[in-house]
């Protein structure tokens, strides 16, 4: 009897095995593949397609015009249909470490990929993401280091007359220490929200493993939504699911920039900070790198610590604010305070590498000294990773 019944058991455990095959439609495709040597190999069953490509960052890169500019895109590639209906493509080299995007382009039309859970959103695109590790890499994966913790926090801005949301990350121990910790505001790109860095930025993992090397000091990071018309990231506030987009109202005439002692006032009275210029940096890519550069001249006494990723300099000739007004007499204000540390970073392809080389001549021709940095590449996350990997140690010495 008891042997009965133990047949009956793997009888059992065999159909229901058959069910959930033939229910999901056989074996799982795996993709991406990521081989012991690096080659990455993705896959895509569509027995009825023409033609089937994918695009990605891990391939050559082509030119796109856009209203902002001239941008790097990823390229594509063709993928190879077999007698199974399956589409593969397997990159021709060994992907070096980094966190890479990708998509799939089925008779013209873009899709993610179905073997693939991981998948993260850049203004209106959702994409799927896989990771390569090793070297700089490591940094953006989750490792067995103490952890710290991620917050969505609503705050009052009576400047802008709003509630609104930010992301605040506290380091591994905040909640037992009793300690004081200094800040470092992150802020995002155009199109982006407070929820960018956190993303696609890998912020809280780079802060966890650099923390944990003893490379940076533990510090509390305050990521905020420049988008002043915004009360948080799209579906995520009162105005409900609306299309994200990078056309947003108030985002670079001056709106953000004068409200945001609205933000550091909230952080002091909220957190144990170090409530002094010393115990505070502001740094931020593309737009961030904008708002950095005319918060911390606006206000010369909040921030010791600057930094512009591929930043924007100055606002379109149609915008007309103050905060905007006499750079150079801002600047030598700022300067004549001695910040701790002044530090820009662009990419060699970037389209707004002139407008920094531009600023830097101005910063040389007045002897201010910075901390330049260049990679190459364009207005990628990949160079944005890396300027957070480098800029974050050398804060708060």
């Amino acid at each position: 009897m008891k042997k009965l019944t133990t047949l009956f058991a793997l009888l059992l455990v065999c159909a229901t095995s058959f069910a959930q095959q033939a229910l999901w439609g056989g074996s799982p495709i795996v993709s991406p593949e990521i081989h012991d040597n690096n080659t990455v190999t993705f896959r895509l069953k569509a027995p009825n397609a023409g033609k089937v490509e994918i695009t990605g960052d891990f391939l050559p890169t082509k030119k796109m015009k856009t209203p902002f500019g001239d941008f790097d895109g990823p390229g594509a590639a063709d993928l190879t249909k077999g007698s199974d209906g399956v589409w593969t493509y397997t990159t021709p080299k060994p992907l070096m470490p980094e966190l890479y995007s990708y998509s799939f382009l089925v008779d013209g039309l873009k899709i993610t990929d179905p073997s693939n859970v991981y998948m993260i959103r850049d203004v209106s695109s959702v994409t799927n993401v896989f990771l390569i590790g090793g070297g700089r890499a490591d940094l953006y994966k989750v490792n067995e280091v103490p952890h710290g913790t991620v917050s969505r926090v609503w705050y009052n801005s009576p400047t802008l007359k709003m509630t609104r949301r930010m992301t605040v990350y506290t380091p591994a121990g905040y909640e037992t220490s009793g300690e004081s910790y200094p800040v470092f505001y992150l802020l995002h790109g155009m199109g982006g929200d407070e929820e960018a860095w956190i993303a696609l930025g890998r912020a809280a993992q780079i802060l966890d493993n650099l923390i944990a090397q003893g490379k940076a000091k533990p510090m509390i990071v305050v990521m905020t939504n420049g988008n002043a018309s915004q009360e948080a990231a799209p579906g995520e506030s009162s105005l409900g699911m609306l299309p994200p987009s990078m056309q947003m109202p108030k985002t670079m005439e001056g709106s953000f920039e004068m409200a945001f002692p609205d933000v550091v006032k909230f952080v002091d009275s909220t957190y144990r900070t170090v409530k002094r210029k010393s115990g505070r940096a502001i740094a931020g890519l593309s737009m961030g790198g904008f708002h950095s550069l005319h918060i911390s001249n606006e206000f010369p006494d909040m921030f010791d610590y600057v930094g512009l990723f591929s930043a924007a300099i100055m606002p379109d000739k149609s915008v007309q604010a103050p905060i905007y007004d006499n750079l150079e007499g801002k600047l030598k204000v700022q300067f004549s305070k001695n910040p701790a540390l002044y530090w820009i970073g662009i990419g060699k392809s970037d389209f707004l590498y002139k407008a920094n080389e531009d600023f830097r001549k101005l910063l040389d021709k007045d002897g201010y000294k910075y901390t330049y940095y260049e990679t190459d590449g364009g207005h990628i996350w990949k160079n944005w990773r890396i300027y957070l990997t480098e800029f974050t140690p050398l804060l708060f010495k």
